[in-house]
């Protein structure tokens, strides 16, 4: 008989390494770590309320997917349970060999250097492509989120205070709350350093498009197909 291929196994043991296993992978059993049973909707709330802030705000699709995965591997259980009459929902469950795993992955995985792919930083480098006003409002308006984030954090953070079992992540809720203050401070130092540059003279004038650029070349390649023709 041909041997079982790893997803077919029923029960195969730890392995961090696995490229089949992202970090999402091991952010959604994580959540199911903490001994309850989740369905996917529970997941996506309980991201939302939390992992969102510092690392994950996942669909549903990618959710269900990571669970399909974590069950293929038997890191997860699920079973059907009925809410009435005619509805039910899956619930999942994670088992000894997926605590294990996820214990393992927390304790042995390398320290990576987060990836930072900062939207907003990178039309400030393209700052001459842009008129200053409009420039400043991008960087008012990422000011302003960011405080919204750094207030969500710091309601979350004061809910997980309230739970024993949330000690943890209530650190985690700490961090974002500090990090969504830092980048609200940093966007407003951003919105003096683009005062100073206009009033050094320095800034270059944003940079016009070619009126009627996409017409133009329109016209240009049918003028070189009539040449040809």
């Amino acid at each position: 008989m041909a041997p079982h291929s790893r997803d077919e196994a029923a029960a195969p043991g730890p392995d961090p390494d696995d490229p089949r296993l992202p970090a999402t992978s091991w952010a959604v059993l994580g959540m199911l770590a903490f001994e309850q049973e989740l369905s996917g909707y529970d997941i996506k709330k309980w991201a939302d309320w939390s992992l969102k802030l510092f690392y994950w705000s996942p669909s549903f699709s990618q959710i269900y997917g990571e669970l399909k995965r974590l069950e293929r591997h038997g890191y997860v259980t699920s079973r059907t349970v009925m809410q009435d009459d005619v509805r039910g929902k899956r619930v999942y469950a994670i088992t000894p060999t997926g605590r294990e795993a996820v214990r393992t992955w927390a304790r042995t995985a390398p320290v990576e250097t987060p990836v930072l792919k900062h939207g907003v930083l990178l039309r400030v480098w393209l700052g001459h492509l842009t008129d200053p006003t409009r420039l400043r409002e991008i960087v008012a308006e990422h000011r302003d989120n960011s405080e919204r984030r750094r207030a969500e954090a710091a309601v979350d953070t004061q809910a997980a205070h309230n739970e024993t079992a949330w000690a943890y992540p209530e650190i985690a809720l700490k961090w974002a709350e500090r990090y969504h203050a830092a980048e609200r401070d940093l966007a407003d130092q951003m919105l003096r350093d683009l005062d100073d540059l206009q009033a050094s003279g320095r800034a270059t004038a944003p940079m016009p498009l070619a009126a009627g650029s996409a017409s133009a070349a329109g016209a240009g390649a049918r003028v070189a197909g009539d040449e040809e023709g």
